[in-house]
């Protein structure tokens, strides 16, 4: 039986913009370039593929140089989907781009309304629950309204709080199997994660926090040697991406799909 929590059949990207370089980011450390940005995305596509999932493609969005960021614009359960509300006043209009390809992949698909405000890179779905971060782009209101929802699909979900200074939750944690998270030290240290198997990134690699667990595969970015070397003697199948263009944008792995 397929655990949905990391087994997947389908995925959602989006190839960048053009207009990448106007993305937002929260420290300034240079424009990321964009032959770099499409090579990391056709390795990503490639490597969703390698596991025998479905990718969706969509187009670039001129209009919203953030969008290849899919993962904030929904969340995806077995049971239907949740089109998110960014709290980023310049990517709202993502939603609207994406709905289209979300209602034609799920029969059951909800909202949230506002006026709170939730993003998917803080949210992390386990074995036993959901946890939602709260952030400077995840309110309280929009917590609710989401637990609204998730409960009467039969999800608990738990609000749990975001570093200070860290953008989303999940830029500091990620799911390596129903009961397995990698999390940096920082963000474990919370608390969030008593009754887990927790994984720590290696001190120096906390950008290494944000990956996925894809099927067989964990992709992580490239460049983290030790935390990768944690990951392949805890058995895990690592596939390492170029991630340094999308990290000028504060990206990471999981930002880049929706994957059900």
């Amino acid at each position: 039986m397929r655990n949905p929590t990391f087994e997947f059949a389908r995925a959602i990207t989006r190839k960048p913009a053009t207009t990448i370089a106007e993305g937002l980011r929260a420290e300034d450390i240079g424009n990321p370039n964009l032959d770099g940005m499409l090579a990391a995305h056709s390795a990503y596509v490639s490597a969703l593929r390698s596991t025998g999932a479905e990718v969706i493609e969509l187009e670039p969005l001129d209009a919203y140089p953030d969008a290849q960021f899919v993962e904030d614009t929904a969340l995806c359960l077995p049971q239907g989907a949740i089109l998110m509300r960014p709290g980023a006043p310049s990517r709202m209009g993502e939603v609207a781009e994406i709905a289209s390809t979300i209602r034609a992949c799920y029969d059951d698909v909800r909202e949230i309304k506002g006026p709170g405000h939730v993003e998917g890179g803080d949210i992390l779905v386990t074995g036993k629950e959901i946890l939602v971060g709260r952030s400077d782009r995840t309110d309280a209101a929009g917590v609710t309204e989401l637990a609204e929802i998730a409960n009467e699909w039969g999800h608990a979900l738990r609000e749990v709080f975001t570093p200070e200074g860290v953008l989303h939750f999940k830029t500091d944690c990620s799911l390596m199997d129903a009961e397995t998270i990698l999390a940096t030290k920082r963000l474990d240290a919370s608390g969030c994660f008593e009754g887990y198997r927790v994984l720590h990134v290696a001190d120096g690699e906390e950008a290494a926090a944000n990956a996925i667990r894809f099927n067989n595969l964990v992709l992580m970015a490239a460049g983290f040697p030790r935390t990768a070397d944690t990951l392949d003697k805890a058995g895990f199948e690592v596939v390492q991406i170029d991630n340094t263009d999308c990290a000028k944008l504060d990206g990471g792995m999981s930002c880049l799909s929706l994957r059900f």
